[in-house]
């Protein structure tokens, strides 16, 4: 666990020296695939429930 911590600390010291349109791209390269992911989880975890809570609508 404690090369986990000395690796992340680099690469948050790495990002954090990087001039601003560097750190916004490659925050946006992480941030928005991440959130495009959990926002289509949610949208099949809350479509799968409301099937089982009213299984007779139909789309």
């Amino acid at each position: 666990m404690e090369t986990f911590a000395k690796w992340w600390d680099g690469v948050e010291l790495w990002l954090a020296q990087l001039p601003f349109p560097f750190q916004f791209a490659l925050v946006m390269a992480v941030l928005l695939p991440a959130a495009l992911g959990m926002a289509r989880l949610i949208d099949r975890v809350v479509d799968d429930a409301s099937a089982r809570i009213n299984p007779k609508a139909d789309r």
